[in-house]
């Protein structure tokens, strides 16, 4: 049994929570999210608390009971607070753009990498930093997945997309005798 999953989750007074047929429906100040539950999970939600147990005591319910208890804690902290990833954009010449849905980067290949926004995602730029914010902790992290993975920062000039506090470890080059 999952030591997360034990644990009710408090909900805040400016959040509801509701579960109608397999689907949590989360609603707070800054929108809703909802989430798809299997069957092997009951979700229950008395006074300001939400508790979940596994139906039965196979493999996928165990796996899936402190996955669900996670996912619904980050859904009723979404809707109250934004979550935010910060990306560093470094390289001479690279350069970042946002036009409408779109994410244009020029980040050293022949052609420009043009990426499609979600639509519960919002980014924002400022010089070198690329902000990813949401309500929903799955979009932003894989958005901002997705914008790092066009571009790594290499060994050995720290060239590339990083996220802001993430540590490059750097190689020796060759040295010339």
């Amino acid at each position: 049994m999952s030591r997360i999953g034990r644990q009710p989750i408090v909900i805040p007074e400016t959040t509801e929570v509701t579960v109608v047929g397999g689907v949590v429906h989360v609603k707070g100040p800054l929108g809703e999210l909802t989430r798809h539950i299997k069957s092997d999970i009951d979700v229950l939600v008395k006074d300001d608390r939400v508790i979940i147990k596994p139906v039965r005591n196979n493999r996928l319910a165990k796996a899936l009971f402190g996955t669900y208890a996670a996912h619904i804690n980050n859904m009723v902290r979404g809707v109250n607070e934004m979550y935010e990833k910060k990306l560093i954009v470094e390289g001479i010449g690279y350069r970042i753009e946002v036009s409408g849905k779109e994410l244009t980067l020029n980040v050293g290949f022949s052609h420009p990498v043009k990426l499609t926004i979600p639509d519960d995602v919002e980014v924002k730029l400022e010089k070198n930093t690329i902000t990813v914010k949401g309500i929903d902790k799955d979009s932003v992290g894989e958005f901002a997945a997705v914008v790092r993975a066009t571009k790594k920062p290499e060994p050995y000039k720290g060239k590339g997309i990083r996220y802001e506090g993430e540590i490059v470890r750097r190689k020796q080059g060759k040295r010339s005798v």
